[in-house]
């Protein structure tokens, strides 16, 4: 898909990503390797050095970047820049609400990211379910929407032996893949449990056609591929979603413990800046197709109907 900051625009951008980290400090270690990832891999810039470009400051960024698709690509990109400032300080969430004020923006992840600091994770987690659940039937595969197969709150054995029985499919299928992914990952299948609901069948249909696997930074890479992808308000809320949970550490529900700094492992950068690039690579954004319809399609048509290159830095 095209990309939201025009060529004239990605250093102003960078350097305003760069402003936006520093306290005093210069932005953290991983503030700075996940900025030179967005550089990278979203601005498509490899030409610049993160480290010798001088920051904007709040009132120079809101001159030189006016449009409102650059605009919230920049809220979006320092969203995720303070989150991975651990822990997320005062001074951090003052320095991006600085910039948030002069060009005028707005969203969940600046709402999120200030009840972390100023009400703790459990306040947090509760809007994230509010705004998640407004986006619900967006990511959903479509054709259980209409027969209520997005029950939440109970199993349904119909749906569950339905997806099964795509183990009959040919290899090669992205029904048959569907399948392996969860066999190989050890994941239950939607309806067999409510911890495990329908919705998970459109996401984790996407992370077989993106060539994603269920890890940490895979989610990461999934969340920035597909906000590369499409710029949709459902796919960056699912995106803060994994960022609470596998980067800003504050996505603490029953029986799970949210992870920090996932982006500092090894490898995780480059995986993460390749998502950004492949995303843009896509000629269409097939998380809402309909998935069980095109279940006896080859995997590999699937992925070349929508221009989905190999995943060359896999962690």
């Amino acid at each position: 898909m095209p990309r939201t900051v025009p060529d004239e625009l990605t250093e102003p951008v960078a350097r305003t990503l760069k402003g936006a980290i520093d306290t005093g400090d210069g932005g953290t270690d991983e503030q700075r390797a996940v900025l030179r990832a967005i550089t990278v891999g979203f601005l498509g810039r490899r030409d610049l050095d993160v480290d010798a470009l001088e920051p904007l400051e709040p009132d120079a960024a809101a001159e030189l970047v006016t449009d409102p698709a650059p605009r919230r690509r920049v809220r979006e990109m320092m969203v995720l820049l303070e989150n991975t400032r651990h822990p997320i300080t005062d001074e951090q969430v003052a320095r991006v609400e600085a910039y948030v004020t002069a060009m005028g923006e707005s969203g969940p992840g600046l709402v999120l990211s200030r009840q972390v600091v100023e009400q703790g994770a459990t306040h947090a987690l509760a809007d994230y379910q509010r705004f998640s659940d407004a986006i619900y039937v967006d990511i959903a595969e479509p054709s259980l929407v209409p027969g209520g197969g997005l029950d939440k709150d109970h199993p349904d054995p119909e749906l569950a032996a339905r997806l099964k029985g795509m183990r009959d499919l040919p290899d090669g299928t992205l029904g048959r893949a569907y399948v392996a992914f969860y066999e190989r990952n050890n994941l239950t299948f939607p309806g067999d449990d409510p911890n495990s609901p329908a919705i998970f069948v459109a996401h984790d249909m996407t992370h077989v056609i993106a060539g994603y696997e269920p890890t940490g930074p895979g989610e990461l890479a999934l969340g920035a591929f597909q906000i590369s992808m499409s710029d949709t308000d459902a796919h960056w809320i699912a995106f803060i979603g994994s960022i609470a949970i596998h980067e800003g550490g504050w996505y603490n529900a029953p029986g799970f413990v949210g992870k920090t700094a996932t982006l500092a492992r090894p490898g995780a950068l480059d995986t993460f800046a390749e998502a950004f690039e492949r995303g843009q690579q896509c000629t269409g954004d097939f998380t809402a197709i309909d998935h069980l319809g095109m279940a006896d399609r080859p995997l590999a048509d699937v992925r070349a109907e929508f221009n989905v290159v190999p995943v060359v830095h896999d962690r």
